[in-house]
């Protein structure tokens, strides 16, 4: 359904949202919780060091909310206005016209067996054909990075780097509820040369989400981000807000932390990238909604203008590129605001404390105008050690009460997959995955999948990869750290 694939903090600047809706209080937009608290602290392992609220962590005037929530309001929005949406089929095709423009999309055809043949859960295909195809799949779409590699769309930009940012949603005692507070932390448990952070944001309600980044170009094999979240909650500073509480909700999303310098060329012939597919987030706000919708209104401009007859697309023979797109966006504030944050994330490449204290340097005094800007450190997956050159991080067992395991974590993910539903996870080449990966880095797939997807197994006296399909949340850091 519509904002179901959606996987959020969430905490919205509404700038875009009153650019595209001005009168969206009036319409019942859901967005309730207005900021009251902005609090940011560097942990060690028992202490809370406050830090002080640099411009980029600055929540004044933004609100606290339920991202599918609000996507399911918009759906309803566009759909008053005549779009037609269908939450039911997932886009599992481009097509193209013979001059290589693209032509749009297929969908369905999920349920083909092996031999061709349809099975039990087949879905029809239906072919959308347009003179612009807007591909906004977010981090990691599958179509979208299609798209990057086909029209070279990424060789003058950085290579992207990620994260994997974990997720919880809890019911928390009411003397324990501060709506309106978010606070972000730093440090334990993390090592001083992992990039990543927490998020916790009190909703209306008593409700609380509660979250863990962890940048995908971490070095230690045996690292697992799911587990570093676990022990974040144990935290002195934290593990209270949770006394006597209970969690609701689960889910887990890679997300684009490249910014400025690894956004790709944002069009080509018959369509254009938006959002998370083109790397808009701003890393060092933790936001990327407000960003997002900006860069679809943006696209929507520039599309418009160069569209021919609406009623006769099969008569387009190539579709046209927008090339106002990425001139617009030149010109926008969302171009001032990724500009400035550029340096903040690969500045971390150099350790934490380098990186903190650049960070609070040039957001406080410079404000992002140095006149410079560094690059990325190259793949993300290219960062990892062999596990020879590491140390094993021995994680404490779950109790059940404040830490969990993932299979009781995917329980509450509401992901369903058809029993008979074919993989969705492929491997280039299985014995890679013995070979190099157990022989060399301990197996990493086990560890990083925050949703136990990957299992070596013993067959016949040999070590073997077992695929969990149907416990996958979706979230792509498989198919960045690998």
């Amino acid at each position: 359904e519509v904002g179901a694939h959606t996987l959020s903090g969430a905490v919205i600047d509404p700038i875009t949202l009153s650019e595209l809706l001005p009168d969206w209080k009036e319409r019942g937009a859901p967005l309730r919780v207005e900021v009251t608290q902005d609090k940011v602290l560097f942990l060690t392992e028992k202490h809370a060091i406050p830090l002080p609220v640099t411009p980029n962590f600055d929540n004044h005037g933004n609100y606290i909310i339920s991202l599918g929530e609000l996507v399911r309001w918009l759906g309803e929005q566009a759909e008053e206005l005549g779009v037609e949406i269908y939450p039911g089929f997932a886009a599992s095709e481009i097509l193209y016209h013979a001059d290589g423009s693209v032509k749009g999309i297929a969908t369905g055809n999920m349920g083909v067996g092996k031999d061709g043949e349809p099975t039990d859960n087949f879905q029809p295909g239906m072919e959308l054909w347009a003179q612009q195809t807007l591909f906004a799949e977010g981090c990691r779409g599958s179509l979208s990075q299609q798209i990057i590699k086909r029209f070279d769309l990424d060789k003058n930009s950085d290579a992207q780097t990620y994260g994997i940012g974990i997720k919880e949603i809890w019911e928390v005692a009411p003397e324990k509820h501060q709506q309106g507070l978010v606070l972000h932390s730093s440090g334990w448990p993390l090592d001083t040369k992992t990039y990543g952070g927490s998020f916790l944001y009190h909703l209306d309600d008593n409700k609380v989400a509660v979250g863990f980044v962890v940048g995908l170009d971490y070095q230690n094999p045996y690292m697992s981000p799911f587990e570093e979240f676990q022990r974040f909650k144990t935290h002195p500073a934290i593990r209270d807000t949770f006394a006597n509480g209970r969690r609701i909700e689960y889910g887990a999303r890679a997300l684009v932390e490249g910014g400025y310098q690894s956004i790709p060329k944002l069009s080509f012939n018959g369509g254009a990238l938006v959002g998370d597919a083109a790397g808009f987030l701003n890393m060092p706000r933790i936001k990327g909604i407000h960003t997002a919708m900006k860069s679809g209104l943006l696209a929507a401009e520039a599309v418009f203008p160069i569209l021919d007859n609406l009623e006769e697309v099969e008569s387009v023979e190539q579709g046209k590129e927008a090339v106002q797109y990425r001139a617009l966006f030149d010109q926008s504030w969302a171009h001032t605001e990724l500009y400035a944050a550029r340096n903040v994330r690969p500045s971390f490449q150099w350790g934490l404390l380098f990186g903190v204290m650049y960070t609070g340097m040039e957001q406080l005094f410079f404000k992002g105008r140095l006149p410079f800007t560094f690059k990325h450190h190259g793949k993300d997956h290219d960062q990892l050690k062999k596990a020879a050159a590491c140390k094993p991080i021995n994680y404490p067992k779950p109790d059940g009460v404040l830490t969990f395991d993932r299979l009781s974590s995917v329980f509450l993910a509401n992901i369903a997959h058809e029993e008979n539903q074919p993989s969705h996870l492929t491997l280039k080449n299985a014995q890679v995955m013995i070979d190099i990966n157990h022989k060399e880095y301990a197996s990493p797939e086990t560890r990083y999948c925050p949703a136990a997807v990957y299992e070596i197994v013993e067959e016949n006296g040999a070590p073997q990869l077992q695929i969990n399909a149907s416990n996958c949340v979706h979230c792509k850091t498989c198919d960045v750290k690998d």
